[in-house]
């Protein structure tokens, strides 16, 4: 009977530990034979990594694109590079024989118009694709008529209003041509006007007045352009040793770039929009709009 008591009062005790909480010092560690020797690993299927796209490379070099006009019937074929405007487009297809001028063109593709302001490159063509060609309406367009250049019409002289004195203008001798410009001096001679009678008694008499043309400056020549420098900005690779001098001078690459806008910017009179595009497509260098 007394063991019997005892494994009671043992089996009693052991359930009322099991109930109370376990509390472990704040220096407690874990015995090293209690440890697990390798960390489980699961099974768990990894799908690969995805695939790295390559980049498209921008646009170069000229491609071919066909206009096709359905009415009248005609079609051309021109060769013409990513970075062109639309509008520059538009002036190479009308210097085609029988092609209409550039100001009625009204160029489509796929049911959209193309703005003249854009470049080639911002639209979906590529080499061999055909662009709908119409014109304005009201413009009566014949292909089989070689469009003339437009005569020049001087412009009429109006006639001046009736003053007292007429200014008659008496050419001197002429002199010797000289680098301003003035081959000889004029005279000028005041001539009473027909509307005015003279008094009786009154003799009319004329009044010549020489110019003194040495005194007048002389206008200065123009200048031939100077193709020598128009030829070396125009060309990408003058940009690309530029930003390149400019990476070796500047600590910051931002003041570099600063440095190399700022030139840009002050050249572009001498560029066209085209030569702007593919200078910053070449050197890297992006602008608003594309300019």
């Amino acid at each position: 009977m007394a063991d019997q008591a005892e494994l009671a009062f043992v089996k009693s005790f052991a359930n009322n530990l099991s109930s109370h909480p376990v509390t472990y010092a704040d220096d407690f560690q874990q015995p090293p034979e209690n440890s697990l020797k390798k960390i489980p690993v699961l099974p768990v299927d990894v799908p690969p990594p995805p695939e790295r796209k390559p980049q498209v490379a921008a646009p170069a070099g000229s491609i071919s694109i066909t206009f096709k006009s359905a009415k009248p019937p005609k079609a051309y074929s021109l060769s013409v590079q990513p970075t062109d405007t639309i509008l520059d487009i538009k002036r190479q297809l009308a210097n085609e024989p029988g092609a209409p001028p550039a100001d009625v063109q009204r160029l489509l593709l796929k049911g959209k118009a193309l703005a003249d302001g854009k470049l080639l490159q911002e639209y979906s063509v590529k080499d061999g694709d055909t662009v709908n060609l119409m014109v304005k309406p009201g413009f009566d367009w014949d292909p089989t008529k070689i469009s003339a250049a437009p005569e020049v019409v001087a412009p009429t002289p109006q006639k001046p209003a009736e003053t007292a004195a007429d200014i008659v203008l008496l050419p001197e001798p002429a002199q010797s041509k000289t680098r301003s410009g003035h081959s000889r001096i004029p005279s000028v001679v005041l001539s009473p006007s027909p509307s005015i009678s003279p008094s009786p008694g009154e003799k009319l008499v004329d009044i010549p007045l020489v110019l003194d043309a040495s005194s007048i400056p002389a206008a200065p020549a123009a200048s031939p352009p100077n193709t020598s420098y128009r030829a070396t900005v125009s060309q990408p690779a003058f940009w690309e040793h530029l930003y390149k001098f400019l990476h070796s001078e500047f600590p910051h690459a931002n003041d570099a770039a600063t440095a190399w806008e700022d030139f840009f910017c002050a050249s572009k009179g001498s560029l066209s929009v085209s030569e702007i595009a593919k200078i910053r497509d070449h050197v890297g260098m992006i602008g608003m709009a594309g300019t």
